[in-house]
């Protein structure tokens, strides 16, 4: 019998602090920073996106020709001194 008065007791305790002001505060204010992590996280998700497709658009095609631009000239530079012909001075 006197286990069940102490779970009576805990029950007790248990229903006063989910009752008190400071718990609803507290609660509230855990529910409020999820809401805001959550809002942050997908806006911050939304720029990463934004940030990625604009590099795949601009600055892939960019890289890929300077690299081709490169090699061209590189091969040009080989033809001329397999050819005899004084190397072109690079341009700037």
């Amino acid at each position: 019998m006197a286990k069940q008065g102490k779970k009576r007791n805990d029950a007790g305790i248990i229903t006063k602090v989910s009752n008190s002001t400071v718990f609803r505060h507290t609660k509230k204010a855990a529910s409020d920073a999820s809401f805001v992590t959550k809002k942050l996280l997908r806006s911050t998700g939304k720029a990463a996106w934004i940030a990625g497709t604009t590099f795949l658009i601009l600055v892939v095609p960019l890289i890929v020709a300077m690299d081709r631009e490169q090699q061209i000239n590189e091969l040009e530079s080989q033809q001329a001194s397999i050819l005899g012909t004084p190397p072109l001075a690079p341009s700037k």
